[in-house]
């Protein structure tokens, strides 16, 4: 673990750095209350410190109450190295930010146990943080598919919608749909739609940019956020969905079955102010003149692009081939 040391006498500071450093600690020292801020206020600072109280260019305090007055994730751990003994001036330490303190001249034995407690604090800390991260994420995940819940996926709609506001670019999105998934549910068992209803998920997920999105929107439906993307560009997204889906049965318990999906496009053009709840009702229709239209078909309201299975896809997914291989990759 790194440990910053910041003691502006260098004689004690060399003997402290040969101690931490015998005891496995990466150590960072600095001699001047200027450098040890610039440390603290780096990417990969420390964040088990100790500090001079007061010594000649450090003033320990007043760091103190600097890094808890900042707004930062991660917990910083201060050990106070004082030749104070009179309770108040403690009282001053604690109650400008440190966490333990320690009096000169330093018990070795004391100091490294003091930093022992520091580390386990940090790390439970650490601990808790994974954890609220973990909550987080799946507050935000659809349990069944893994993906983006309905209320994530139209958040991150409206992002995108605002982003293509301030740099005039498009965003597109697409709302997609299992065709005859009832039949399935019916045929097969609520145990095998779920199964499928995985699968594809998986498959979209696998077949979209990096940058992109998809949630699940409800039931079968699905919702692929597309930023940067004009109407054709979309259109060759969805079809490369489209197939990817078609393209192999699925197999499910005991059986393999062929499974496709509708998909219905929308855009909006940065330059043109639309909101979400807009955008979403035209994919939405969209992918009704898709089931209307015979199903396993991508369709837009701007209607010159329709793409209609197998048969009629080659130009355009010549296009999402393209489009694929031209994506970054990060």
């Amino acid at each position: 673990m790194k440990i910053l040391l910041a003691e502006g006498d260098s004689g004690i500071c060399a003997r402290l750095r040969e101690l931490l450093q015998g005891w496995g600690y990466e150590v960072i020292t600095v001699t001047t209350e200027a450098e040890a801020w610039a440390v603290l206020q780096s990417e990969d600072c420390p964040r088990l410190v100790v500090l001079d109280w007061m010594t000649s260019g450090i003033d320990g305090v007043e760091l103190c109450r600097r890094v808890r007055a900042r707004s930062h994730d991660s917990y910083t751990y201060i050990v106070l190295l004082t030749a104070r003994t009179d309770s108040q001036d403690v009282v001053t330490g604690m109650e400008a930010g440190a966490d333990d303190y320690i009096t000169k001249p330093y018990d070795s034995a004391e100091l490294r146990a003091r930093l022992c407690a520091g580390r386990r604090i940090l790390e439970l800390q650490e601990q808790l943080v994974r954890a609220r991260e973990t909550l987080r994420d799946q507050a935000a995940r659809d349990g069944l598919t893994g993906l983006w819940n309905r209320v994530s996926i139209l958040e991150i709609l409206d992002r995108e919608i605002s982003r293509a506001r301030r740099e005039r670019s498009p965003v597109a999105v697409v709302m997609a749909d299992l065709d005859s998934f009832k039949a399935i549910n019916d045929l097969c068992g609520h145990l095998t739609g779920d199964h499928v209803l995985g699968l594809a998920a998986r498959r979209m997920q696998a077949n979209i940019r990096q940058y992109d999105s998809v949630g699940r929107y409800g039931g079968e439906e699905f919702l692929m956020v597309l930023p940067g993307c004009d109407l054709e560009g979309a259109m060759a997204q969805a079809e490369r969905v489209r197939s990817a889906i078609a393209a192999e049965p699925f197999a499910v318990p005991e059986q393999s079955r062929r499974v496709t999906c509708s998909f219905g496009v929308a855009v909006a053009d940065g330059s043109v102010r639309i909101n979400s709840h807009r955008l979403v009702r035209e994919a939405d229709a969209a992918l009704y003149r898709a089931k209307r239209n015979g199903r396993n078909r991508v369709e837009t309201l701007s209607s010159d692009l329709v793409l209609a299975g197998v048969s009629s896809t080659r130009p355009l997914q010549a296009i999402a081939n393209q489009l694929w291989l031209a994506a970054p990759l990060s």
